[in-house]
């Protein structure tokens, strides 16, 4: 709530009122300073963030990573080979970690503003996008090497690969658009309309299908691969700015991170009806999926981390907590069930990687 402004009155009005405005405003200036206080305690307290249930990991350990403390955004774990390559944005690098050696493999430097990063170990490939570029960077995974770039739309962001087609589709999240790559000639080959702005892609296992997050819309937009064509449209009436996506693909669940209510919905892929909403951390951004116990984390923007439970086709919240500033990334190995975050600084004032063991 602000205070009046003196400005609506007539100069009549004003002229009456001379000797009191003094006062009166300085009396309202007063408790709009006191009321901005308590909000920002009660913000700064988690406040506007769901209860805090204990989150069913704990530290394994961490480590120092290099750079400074910018953004880091998407991350990408190749768990066969125990490589994890995490995007740091603000330094437009891709860091490339040895998780079973707990050391920095390498620094794979010049993507401009990388966001998504998706290492596709059939192939032996590291895909970044450049989005300061406007551009699709593909990289050597056993050399970091860069081997080529593809064009793309405004605004490159997220990642997926189709191993039937053998393409990577590239959200380009301003244009509202796909670029379909070629993976073997790594040539931008289609350009796939979603909506007026895209969040997140990915592909589909057990229908062999792209499913994208329409954000603007909030629809989930559901491709035919081979053709290219919208199949359909599910309206998500429930989510507020739909952006991360993740799949259960065995229990046919889709999981759609909606930012603008910190809210996560989930999606039945055998029926396209939305089953449940639940309440997550503010900014809800990244998703990760451990098929091996059905555990969904949700990262976000907020630092609060979020896990819930599967197995039913109905989700539980088994944990919900503030995991550190910057905590919005996660990457999952499906062999141990170590999740993984990277935060732009540490205790120490460096950024870190945090490795969190299951409970």
């Amino acid at each position: 709530m602000s205070p009046a402004d003196p400005s609506n009155t007539t100069p009549a009005q004003r002229s009456t009122r001379r000797s009191g405005r003094r006062w009166i405003v300085v009396g309202a200036v007063a408790l709009a300073v006191v009321i901005v206080a308590a909000v920002a305690v009660t913000l700064h307290a988690g406040g506007r963030q769901p209860s805090t249930v204990a989150l069913p990991f704990h530290r394994d350990s961490q480590m120092e990573l290099p750079g400074d403390n910018s953004r880091f955004d998407y991350a990408s774990l190749d768990p066969a080979r125990g490589l994890l390559f995490l995007a740091h944005l603000g330094a437009s690098e891709v860091i490339e970690v040895d998780i079973r050696a707990h050391r920095v493999v390498r620094t794979i430097g010049g993507i401009s503003q990388v966001h998504g990063v998706l290492v596709v170990s059939q192939r032996h490939r590291v895909y970044a996008t450049a989005t300061g570029a406007n551009q699709l960077v593909v990289l050597d995974e056993d050399t970091g090497a860069e081997l080529a770039r593809a064009p793309t739309g405004e605004f490159p962001d997220g990642l997926a690969y189709d191993p039937v087609n053998q393409t990577v589709w590239t959200t380009n999240q301003s244009a509202g658009t796909e670029t379909v790559v070629d993976a073997a000639t790594n040539q931008a080959r289609y350009t796939v309309t979603i909506g007026s702005e895209a969040g997140n892609v990915v592909y589909d296992t057990a229908s062999h299908q792209m499913l994208v997050a329409a954000q603007a819309e909030d629809t989930l937009a559901v491709v035919d691969p081979t053709t290219r064509k919208v199949l359909r449209q599910v309206p998500l009436p429930r989510c507020d700015h739909g952006h991360g996506l993740a799949l259960a693909p065995a229990a046919r669940l889709a999981f759609v991170a909606c930012e603008g209510n910190a809210t996560l919905v989930t999606v039945d892929l055998n029926t396209w009806q939305v089953t449940g909403t639940d309440r997550v951390g503010d900014g809800p951004d990244v998703l990760a999926y451990d098929q091996g116990t059905g555990r969904l984390f949700v990262a976000s923007e907020s630092g609060w981390v979020t896990t819930l439970d599967t197995r039913s086709r109905h989700l539980s919240v088994t944990g919900s907590d503030h995991l550190g500033d910057g905590a919005h990334v996660v990457a999952v190995d499906p062999g141990t069930g170590h999740s993984y975050y990277p935060l732009p600084k540490g205790p120490a004032g460096h950024p870190i990687l945090l490795d969190e063991a299951p409970r």
